[in-house]
């Protein structure tokens, strides 16, 4: 029952990073929003959420864990009821930031909670397996729970879902999990607040690149914004202490090279989710729960290669599964780009989406396992909250960087259907052009399908980098497998 509740927590904030994507085009209509703002409604989430992940871990270290988890919560519940209310963009974004702190501060701290509730060994192993197909499939899941919701009822339940899960988990987890030991402490609010500042400035950069170009002075500012203020982050965390983001665990090449991984890896799942789902609804024309249905089978072959992976890491150790999955992420990615307007769901997308989905299955199972091995007790949470930092950052990041290529592969393609259409439009159908800028289907279809073909080619180089990681990087010692079998190994680091 604990691992129950730890894991419907993961679930619910995994979830609402995808529950949302199902209702964007939704969201575009009724709140205003251009294509490339659009993810912003993922990207405010995301930020906050990853920004802010090292102290919630810090925080559940120092005060408690399961305290801090159940405030996390029900900040998170608080947050998805101002969400399902707003009016306005504005609003909207306010109320998706202040879910991302909720997550924040929940996660890492449900996460650290397995280290301190199950025995290091099979028992360990099992419950972290549940816990990366959870956070893996949860995507997934996400996808055909917000395509019900919108189908049946509206946009606006995506978030409301989530005031009912968050209370019943508040109302359990005083009666199945126990409260951790306190560890004396301090919070580096300094790091924290440089941290998300600059991964904002950064995001930003790239999204404002692709609506108004590389040579916008807004544009170029961000970037410069974010190297001075990551560059701060760093020297803060250099001088602290009690810095929020330990600098020393990244001196394990194992460590480090697990947090390199997820952050390519991250990229690309984020984008598979956000265009794919632009996809199948603009272009092959699903309704909202026929585009959460298309998505199922990836919970499913996620949980296959989480089970492979959890079941053979004492006979081969992560290293195997950690490049394979990530060669079996490129492939599907590969081969997603060659999705066109003339594409079936059959044909073109289940296929390189199943293969992307093994591969993310024994992923996420090892690089959880690699990433809190050898820590000491009171940096489990940090540990934990970095890793689950890397994962968001890495998402916020590389879909920015995804919808800059998004947008510009989609401008070049706008010019050569935009002289076509003209030709053949008629007067009302000229008039609406000159008034929205938007072109109907065909052309439309035209455009989204290269911009989607963009995107995946970037998140195929990704996957690819973290393969080469994984091969260059990554060693696996006879001690590792010794603890994974649940043998005493060496002590923390």
């Amino acid at each position: 029952m604990a691992l129950f509740v730890i894991a419907s927590c993961q679930l619910m904030v995994v979830l609402d990073i995808t529950i949302v994507n199902i209702a964007l085009p939704h969201i575009q209509s009724s709140l205003d929003f251009s294509t490339t703002s659009l993810s912003w409604v993922v990207n405010a989430y995301t930020l906050t959420f990853g920004g802010l992940l090292l102290l919630g871990g810090r925080a559940g270290d120092i005060l408690g864990r399961r305290r801090v988890f159940v405030f996390g919560v029900l900040l998170f519940v608080l947050a998805s009821l101002l969400g399902g209310f707003a009016q306005n963009s504005g609003q909207l974004l306010g109320a998706r930031a202040l879910q991302g702190v909720g997550g924040a501060i929940a996660s890492p701290t449900s996460l650290a909670l397995i280290s301190t509730t199950f025995r290091e060994g099979p028992e360990r192993n099992r419950a972290f397996g549940v816990f990366a197909a959870v956070s893996a499939g949860g995507g997934a899941i996400g996808l055909l729970a917000g395509g019900m919701l919108v189908e049946w009822l509206n946009w606006r339940w995506v978030l409301f879902v989530n005031v009912p899960i968050g209370l019943l988990i508040v109302l359990a987890t005083p009666r199945y999990i126990r409260e951790s030991e306190r560890h004396p402490g301090r919070f580096d609010i300094a790091g924290a607040l440089t941290s998300t500042a600059g991964m904002v400035l950064l995001v930003y950069g790239f999204i404002r690149a692709a609506q108004e170009g590389w040579r916008d002075a807004l544009t170029l500012a961000s970037f410069a914004g974010a190297v001075v203020v990551l560059a701060a982050f760093v020297l803060i965390e250099r001088r602290s202490r009690q810095p929020i983001t330990p600098l020393h665990m990244f001196a394990d090449r194992n460590r480090a090279g697990t947090y390199g991984i997820m952050l390519c890896l991250a990229a690309a799942i984020f984008g598979m989710f956000f265009f794919l789902t632009l996809f199948v609804q603009n272009v092959l024309g699903f309704s909202p729960l026929a585009a959460g249905l298309a998505f199922l089978p990836v919970s499913a072959v996620i949980a296959v290669g989480a089970g492979l992976a959890s079941r053979f890491l004492p006979v081969y150790g992560p290293k195997p599964f950690m490049v394979v999955g990530a060669i079996l992420a490129a492939a599907g990615l590969a081969w997603l780009t060659l999705t066109d307007v003339h594409s079936t769901y059959a044909g073109s997308v289940l296929g390189p989406m199943l293969v992307f989905s093994l591969g993310m299955g024994m992923e996420f199972v090892s690089l959880t396992l690699m990433a809190l091995s050898n820590v000491s007790p009171p940096e489990t949470g940090a540990a934990s909250g970095l890793l689950n930092a890397t994962q968001q950052v890495g998402g916020s990041l590389g879909l920015s960087i995804l919808v800059t290529m998004f947008g510009t592969a989609s401008t070049n393609e706008a010019d050569k259907q935009i002289p076509d259409f003209l030709r053949q439009a008629t007067p009302s159908e000229r008039l609406r052009f000159e008034q929205t800028g938007q072109v109907p289907k065909p052309w439309s279809d035209e455009i989204l399908t290269a911009g989607v073909s963009a995107a995946f080619i970037m998140a195929a180089i990704f996957t690819v980098v973290a393969a080469l990681i994984a091969l260059v990087v990554i060693q696996v010692r006879p001690s590792d497998l010794e603890r994974l079998k649940g043998g005493p190994g060496p002590g923390p680091m």
